[in-house]
């Protein structure tokens, strides 16, 4: 049988779900790279991946797609690892770099600058002092294990997915396992399987991986991430989707 090419996102909260894989039977049947959220998506866009488990915004890039899990990277409320991290208050900013790693947290700022703060700054893609900018009005957007412990290290922090969740009264998914062409269902169902067992065994997850003295990763994992895709995150993503559509 030909394996199937599963890409998936390296960062931690993606941890359970390879757990899950690596330590189940599925790991022979898959081909598994783990790559930065704009990477994953573009295997899947190339065809290099057959699923991917891709930030949700680069569907629209896809000719083709579908769900293929009842697991997502996912929040309800604050996901404390999505921010805009700012040294002025988010009307007062007037330059925006996007974070060169995710399409979906750089469209989900500019949905919520357009559509909830009525704002307009100037964005900025590949800026070459991206998150060390000395000016006082330029903010940035930064994902994932690099915004580990800077939670204090600015004045003004804003979780996108908190401020979503005001802005829509929904919660967010962030990422979702997207395949680019019909899976078996025998197929998806081992995939659900597999990372439900993940998601079950993260104490065991807890014990071989390294812990940080300014985040707290086990209440990340277990608390801040919310891993069920359910019809409520279905819901955001669609609605996502349609609010990136109208960007300007």
């Amino acid at each position: 049988m030909k394996k199937i090419r599963i890409s998936a996102v390296s960062y931690t909260n993606t941890k359970p779900f390879l757990y899950g894989l690596q330590h189940t039977d599925i790991i022979n049947q898959i081909d598994l790279s783990l790559d930065i959220p704009a990477d994953c998506a573009q295997k899947l866009i190339d065809d290099e991946a057959d699923i991917g488990l891709i930030p949700v915004a680069a569907t629209l890039s896809l000719p083709e797609w579908h769900l293929v899990s009842d697991y997502c990277i996912g929040a309800v409320g604050a996901v404390n690892s999505v921010f805009i991290f700012s040294n002025c208050p988010i009307n007062e900013v007037e330059r925006l770099q996007l974070d060169p790693q995710s399409r979906s947290s750089n469209n989900l700022a500019r949905v919520l600058l357009q559509n909830y703060w009525k704002l307009n700054p100037q964005l900025i893609t590949n800026a070459v002092d991206y998150g060390q900018s000395s000016d006082v009005k330029t903010a940035f957007v930064q994902i994932g294990d690099r915004t580990f412990g800077k939670a204090d290290s600015y004045p003004y922090i804003y979780d996108l997915a908190s401020e979503w969740t005001k802005f829509t009264g929904l919660p967010f998914t962030f990422a979702a396992w997207i395949a680019n062409k019909p899976i078996p269902q025998a197929f998806i169902d081992k995939l659900n399987q597999s990372l439900q067992y993940g998601l079950d065994h993260r104490e065991d997850l807890f014990k071989d991986m390294p812990m940080r003295e300014d985040f707290d990763i086990k209440d990340y994992l277990t608390h801040k991430i919310d891993y069920p895709l359910t019809d409520k995150k279905k819901e955001a993503l669609f609605l996502f989707l349609d609010y990136i559509k109208k960007l300007n």
